[in-house]
């Protein structure tokens, strides 16, 4: 059995996620005084007096709504589903709404326990205007001001002692156990969540055509023939100068995070564009983390035969530097090309972490010098002094210059067929 799920609940706007960031006691939701901030569930594990559960932050929930606040809606039903403990937030500064009568009949009807939650509760002058919300039926309220933390002590207190008898005694799956790290990352809408979704086999990302619709790092781990693997979708990226201050900034540095905790970045570009400045700069991003990338040309089928050169061209011309990266062709909705990415996964992170025995790099040395002799300098010997990405240190007698050090690294790209991975080669001069 896994750790118990508190699902936390209620209209947009209650401060269900600056509640999420006071009980895990960082920040890990995004938080912004506008309407419609959380859209994607978000699991946080939180622990208190030696018990420990998993807290789900979720979208505010709406009866009436776009087709964006529907799909939102949706995703909080959902959360609700698989719920131990239900916290049904409500605000004490604008009373007691329409909306959370309608948010306590649905929480209700699940017949998962509830506990009632008033938050922006700062003082004891709001906590007396807070009994009010007892007419939603969800039991005596918890005074909370999830702002400057007051009755958040009080209200893990009351979590703990309802799951107390969910908790397990047993070991808990580290989340860095072996599966391997996949962050996808590129422009907003682009399809990201699209593919995200496809791969995984469930709506776990919101997906609507409106840039931006992801603010949030998700992590879903999928089992497969050739192991685990963690998908990390990721909020779009854009330029500094195109970035919202507050919300859209916070969404960049969680994806800056994600690469940096990634094994394989997958790079989703949309093919109806083509590579762009910014793909490029995103680009750099993954390889200043690193890691391998893939690239994923995404709405293919919506490209023109006669068009799909030009766009393959446009990203040898921008991602040049990403070296032998593969480049799929995909079209997320309908799951065309979707395929092919696992193999492609597995293939890029055998690769970095594969080890050369020093024989055999060291005869593979002697022959690409009788092939092509540096015009200065001589290369002794090699030895592999690490994995992720396989690391090369040369002992050379004299200088190389750059461009024969490229000539060794893709040599050793070839000959050892390390695909895409990232090399490292280092020189050590006697």
């Amino acid at each position: 059995m896994s750790r118990p799920q508190v699902v936390i609940v209620g209209r947009p706007n209650v401060g269900k996620s600056s509640l999420v960031n006071r009980l895990a006691g960082r920040r890990v939701a995004v938080v912004e005084e506008h309407r419609g901030v959380t859209r994607d569930r978000k699991s946080v594990e939180v622990d208190w007096r030696g018990v420990t559960f998993d807290l789900v932050d979720t979208g505010g929930w709406l009866a009436q709504g776009d087709a964006l606040e529907a799909k939102v809606s949706e995703q909080a039903e959902r959360a609700i589903a698989s719920a131990d403990h239900v916290l049904l937030v409500v605000d004490v500064t604008t009373g007691l709404m329409e909306e959370d009568r309608q948010a306590a009949r649905w929480a209700l009807r699940s017949g998962r326990p509830v506990s009632l939650v008033v938050n922006k509760v700062d003082d004891v002058v709001h906590e007396s205007s807070g009994w009010e919300f007892l007419s939603l039926g969800a039991g005596d309220p918890h005074f909370v001001s999830a702002l400057h933390g007051r009755g958040a002590g009080d209200l893990l207190d009351h979590l703990v002692d309802a799951l107390v008898e969910k908790v397990v005694d047993e070991p808990e799956t580290d989340p860095d156990d072996g599966a391997l790290r996949v962050a996808i990352v590129g422009r907003p809408n682009v399809g990201k969540s699209t593919l995200f979704n496809k791969l995984i086999g469930e709506e776990r990302s919101v997906v609507h055509d409106m840039p931006g619709t992801t603010r949030d790092a998700v992590d879903t781990v999928v089992e497969t023939d050739g192991g685990p693997i963690r998908f990390i979708d990721t909020a779009g990226m854009r330029r500094r100068a195109k970035t919202e201050a507050g919300l859209e900034t916070y969404a960049v540095l969680r994806s800056l995070d994600a690469l940096d905790r990634a094994d394989i970045a997958v790079l989703v570009i949309d093919a109806t564009v083509g590579a762009t400045g910014q793909d490029q700069r995103l680009a750099e991003r993954i390889a200043a983390a690193g890691c391998p990338a893939i690239v994923v040309l995404n709405k293919w089928e919506l490209v023109a035969t006669d068009d799909r050169a030009g766009v393959l061209a446009t990203v040898g011309d921008k991602l040049a530097f990403l070296g032998d990266a593969p480049v799929l062709k995909t079209t997320a909705t309908s799951g065309k090309g979707v395929h092919r990415l696992l193999p492609a996964l597995q293939d890029s992170a055998a690769d970095y972490v594969k080890r050369v025995p020093t024989g055999a790099l060291n005869r593979a040395i002697r022959d690409l010098q009788i092939k092509q002799p540096a015009p200065t300098g001589k290369i002794r010997y090699a030895v592999q002094g690490a994995i992720e990405p396989p690391t090369f240190t040369l002992f050379v007698a004299g200088r190389l210059p750059a461009t024969y050090l490229r000539y060794v690294e893709r040599s050793l790209r070839e000959r050892f067929e390390l695909g895409s991975t990232p090399l490292r080669v280092r020189v050590r001069v006697d």
